[in-house]
């Protein structure tokens, strides 16, 4: 909608009503946007593929505001929207989310189309993958239940992964489910899943996976 220079706008912060902390405000013209991503000066293109993903794409109204040490995306709000706000997660954090909702996704079809006995088996590979891996609290089968099984979007219940963790297990994750598929178009699907993120977030997981290898897998 708008890429602007810091002295068209005017930055401000508030105190959230439900948290401990300060949400940076900016005011163009009496419209009212609240900070989505940071992006450094080198990662212009990263910055304006995010604010074209949700412009385009999603027709939200954001700002894409340079400045000379950085970028950042800001998505248009009502300051009374604060109070059912979610919150902003990290990056990283976001990124897990979002592979765990994946891996559901993927499970839930399984069970679906080929039955429980193929999910159960889907689980085992999972967490044979998760321990050649080692990856941290997803060593064992129960982790891999409990993964599956539960809601990711409270940070709270995340595991302690890093981004390498998260692109592993989109790898082995797609190539497990072609495996049982026979093909991959079951991506196609899955990718649903990721409705359940607020949107924000939603849309910078997939600005991430669309500037990595990853997504040609995850078409």
């Amino acid at each position: 909608m708008f890429i602007l220079k810091r002295q068209d706008v005017e930055i401000s912060s508030i105190q959230h009503p439900k948290k401990d902390q300060q949400v940076p405000i900016l005011s163009y013209q009496g419209q009212t946007f609240r900070l989505i991503s940071v992006f450094k000066a080198s990662q212009e293109e990263e910055a304006r593929a995010l604010w074209r993903e949700l412009t385009d794409n999603r027709g939200k109204a954001c700002v894409l505001l340079e400045e000379p040490e950085r970028f950042s995306v800001w998505g248009k709000i009502r300051l009374e929207q604060l109070d059912g706000d979610t919150g902003s997660h990290g990056k990283t954090a976001i990124l897990i989310q979002a592979s765990i909702l994946l891996l559901q996704g993927v499970s839930i079809d399984i069970e679906e189309f080929l039955g429980a006995r193929q999910a159960a088996l889907f689980e085992k590979d999972i967490a044979e993958v998760f321990k050649q891996k080692q990856f941290p609290q997803a060593s064992s089968l129960e982790a891999v239940k409990y993964l599956v099984s539960t809601n990711p979007l409270p940070t709270a219940k995340i595991p302690d992964w890093q981004e390498n963790h998260v692109v592993i297990l989109l790898q082995e994750l797609h190539r497990l489910g072609k495996g049982y598929f026979g093909n991959a178009n079951f991506t196609k699907q899955v990718i649903y899943k990721l409705e359940d993120m607020p949107e924000a977030e939603r849309s910078l997981f997939i600005t991430w996976l669309n500037q990595s290898p990853l997504g040609k897998l995850w078409q």
